[in-house]
């Protein structure tokens, strides 16, 4: 009889266990407005893309690159990207249209908002980086580098939505509707 509650136990025990592992996945639950940004970005896109001049480069990685990002590291490239938009990409574009340099802003507090959060996760040790993740976002940073800091960040926010459709994808049952 005892022999037979064994792997009940044992089945018991790896669902709790296998539970606990599916929530450290999306420890850091990030709150955005998607559809602010979508629409924001999509009022910056036409301008941006216009004054792109190198057309054949891109910045960031391609949306099957960012998939790739694993379950476990997606807090981290999150902290990364969002690091990566606020320090430099926003920091190194002058935009003369008052129109556009408001949308501009409004992206760059959501993203400093969401910042914050990764940031409190982090000191809470629950946004852990993998070489892998880091891995990731230096390729990134490199392909910055090899352009002119301005011509980089028009690149960079015309490049916007890849990041944001990786957001919207691996924070969505975070998101605000």
């Amino acid at each position: 009889m005892k022999a037979h509650g064994v792997p009940l136990w044992l089945l018991g025990v790896m669902t709790i266990l296998c539970l606990g592992y599916s929530r450290a996945l999306r420890r850091c639950p990030i709150s955005m407005d998607m559809y602010h940004l979508q629409q924001s970005f999509q009022d910056i896109k036409r301008v941006m893309q216009a004054n792109d001049t190198f057309q054949n480069i891109t910045v960031l990685s391609t949306l099957e690159n960012l998939q790739s990002i694993k379950p476990l590291d997606v807090c981290c490239v999150t902290g990364h990207l969002l690091a990566f938009y606020v320090d430099r990409v926003f920091k190194d574009h002058q935009e003369p249209d008052p129109h556009i340099l408001r949308k501009i802003s409004g992206i760059a507090n959501s993203f400093l908002y969401m910042q914050k959060t990764v940031q409190q996760c982090q000191v809470q040790r629950q946004c852990h980086c993998r070489e892998e993740a880091t891995n990731a976002t230096q390729i990134i940073h490199d392909n910055y580098n090899q352009l002119e800091a301005h011509s980089a960040a028009i690149k960079s926010l015309g490049e916007l939505n890849v990041f944001l459709a990786w957001l919207s994808e691996n924070h969505q049952d975070s998101s605000a509707a």
